[in-house]
């Protein structure tokens, strides 16, 4: 008999009951994308979730970075995190922008402000901090610093859908955010992302951007991209909607069993909730001290994936330790000591709305049992 697999996440899964008639009308109206009436419906539809101004839907996440730091013009230097997948940092690169890397806070894993100051340039456009695992960022002191230096702030929010600081949307902050609604993400339309922006102006240079850059049927005025989400993507967000809540929900209880169950646990820290925050529950990192625990990280990831407990390291090895960034001459290092020592120890738990409590009880009873 097969053991089952407990994956690190798994996909927020309309039934075919609630898909099959948006797909029905899809094929009945033949309109499969181009800024189509369910593409539309779900621009309005995340704005009224979650809160936000204008919302600019895309085909993928990183499609939607790279638009966005088109969008605001940059040239020069961005100050970002070596913590992150390098959807962020490739983004910066691929507008011919210089990622300037700098180190995290050791308790939330996000861009650590005191750091950001001392590697500004004359040539530093743009801050690019990431809601690692859906913590915001220390967004007031990243403001007082974009402010003083007249700096662009653009936030990857890839895992901070919903998320709220104190009742206002994390999405609000800075110039720009960017969602990815990736099949692995709490919320998905499959693949698929969005730039929240504060402006109908920027909303329409976003939508010139990911269609070519046509002004008319003929006429372009910029240089774009072809990034547009199509009918069926945003036909299953539509229908994922009404789900998140209770996926939410049921994410919040599985991060309760698990910190419940590890807080006596030697050697094992796991990420506080955040004070005033309305969380998501995207990920369950924890931080494993091996001489505590007695085990490496690695060593558990082997021993979980022995039991088929399938853990993920996020984020391992970190950016700049991957051969590409490796003294790549156009980035900029600087110390990231405490994001290394964050990389080479975190673990992710498997964190989803599907997991039952003995799946939950199984990955708590392999940690404890390898002390």
């Amino acid at each position: 008999m097969k053991m089952k697999q407990i994956t690190v996440t798994t996909p927020l899964l309309p039934s075919l009951d609630v898909l099959k008639p948006y797909l029905e009308d899809i094929w009945q109206r033949k309109w499969l994308t181009n800024n189509g009436h369910y593409h539309q419906l779900l621009e309005k539809e995340l704005c009224d979730y979650l809160g936000v101004k204008h919302i600019c839907l895309f085909s993928n996440g990183t499609l939607a970075l790279v638009t966005a730091m088109q969008a605001l013009e940059l040239k020069g230097e961005v100050i970002t995190t070596p913590y992150s997948f390098v959807a962020t940092s490739h983004s910066v690169m691929l507008n011919n922008l210089t990622p300037v890397f700098v180190d995290v806070e050791p308790e939330t894993f996000n861009l650590d402000p005191t750091n950001i100051e001392a590697a500004i340039t004359d040539k530093t456009c743009a801050i690019l901090p990431v809601h690692v695992y859906g913590n915001p960022c220390d967004h007031q002191a990243i403001q007082a610093i974009a402010d003083k230096h007249d700096l662009k702030v653009i936030y990857d929010a890839a895992h901070a859908f919903g998320v709220k600081k104190d009742d206002c949307s994390v999405l609000n902050w800075g110039d720009l955010s960017i969602l990815s609604f990736h099949a692995t993400k709490a919320y998905s339309t499959i693949e698929g992302g969005a730039i929240i922006c504060h402006t109908l102006e920027m909303k329409q240079k976003l939508d010139k951007l990911k269609s070519f850059g046509y002004e008319s049927e003929t006429q372009i005025t910029m240089l774009g991209s072809n990034a547009k989400m199509n009918e069926i993507q945003a036909a299953f967000g539509l229908a994922s909607l009404g789900l998140i809540d209770d996926a939410i929900e049921k994410r919040q209880q599985v991060a309760k069993m698990y910190r419940e169950a590890l807080a006596d646990v030697r050697g094992i820290r796991c990420l506080n909730d955040l004070d005033g925050v309305h969380h998501n529950y995207s990920y369950f990192p924890v931080i494993i001290d091996d001489q505590e625990y007695g085990l490496s990280r690695d060593a558990l990831y082997e021993k979980l994936r022995e039991n088929n407990v399938l853990a993920r390291r996020y984020f391992y090895p970190l950016i700049t330790e991957f051969e590409f960034y490796k003294n790549n001459n156009k980035t900029v290092q600087h110390s990231s000591d405490v994001a290394k020592g964050i990389s080479e120890n975190v673990i992710c738990l498997p964190m989803h709305h599907e997991l039952s409590n003995d799946d939950v009880n199984k990955v708590i009873n392999i940690i404890k049992d390898l002390i």
